[in-house]
């Protein structure tokens, strides 16, 4: 595909976004989960520094898209369509939705979802099998597509989770480590040396 046609496809569907480098927090990505009882997705939240205007400025276009491309859902049966301003958006400020949570601080943070699995690859471009490997923590560029919902009596933009690109890795933010840290140190007990002696 050629760089015009990456372009051009990038302006028939507006309402699609690639992100810089961001953070993944609560990454299920591996497993569809139910919240609420509801239909079991995939999911992250996708932490983007306010540093980062340029991927700010994709998202809130690509919201704005969404809203006009979806007028007629969003109006219902309504006589007209509710303003975007007073619609429920992903787009959420980390700072003021999560005071005391340190990974949040300076970001925003968009929840992002998927009835399938998305797609996994590395900064190569090759798919990830391991599952060790995606994690909340974990630095990764994502696909977004973003679209309007009108669902009994709620109505709003939502965002559809794509595509994930490894970028590096992170400190998890599950507080969990890995084995291969815990275990790094050479240490030796003495009953393991009897035992393996």
């Amino acid at each position: 595909m050629s760089n015009t046609e990456k372009n051009n496809q990038n302006v028939v569907n507006p309402t699609k976004i690639i992100t810089g480098i961001c953070r993944l927090s609560y990454a299920n990505i591996w497993q569809a989960k139910s919240i609420n009882g509801g239909t079991p997705k995939f999911s992250t939240s996708v932490l983007i520094p306010k540093s980062d205007t340029v991927t700010v400025a994709r998202v809130k276009k690509a919201i704005q898209a969404a809203y006009e491309e979806g007028e007629g859902k969003l109006k219902g049966n309504g006589k007209s369509v509710p303003p975007l301003a007073t619609l429920k958006t992903p787009m959420r400020d980390g700072d003021v939705e999560r005071p005391d949570d340190p990974a949040y601080e300076g970001h925003w943070f968009v929840n992002a979802n998927s009835g399938t699995a998305p797609g996994v690859v590395d900064i190569n471009r090759q798919p990830i099998i391991d599952t060790s490997e995606i994690y909340s923590g974990v630095y990764a560029r994502v696909s977004l597509s973003f679209y309007a919902f009108n669902s009994n009596g709620n109505k709003g933009i939502a965002c559809g989770l794509q595509n994930i690109q490894k970028v590096r890795d992170g400190e998890s933010l599950g507080g969990r480590t890995k084995a291969e840290d815990d275990f790094n140190d050479g240490y030796q007990s003495d009953a393991e040396d009897d035992f393996l002696g």
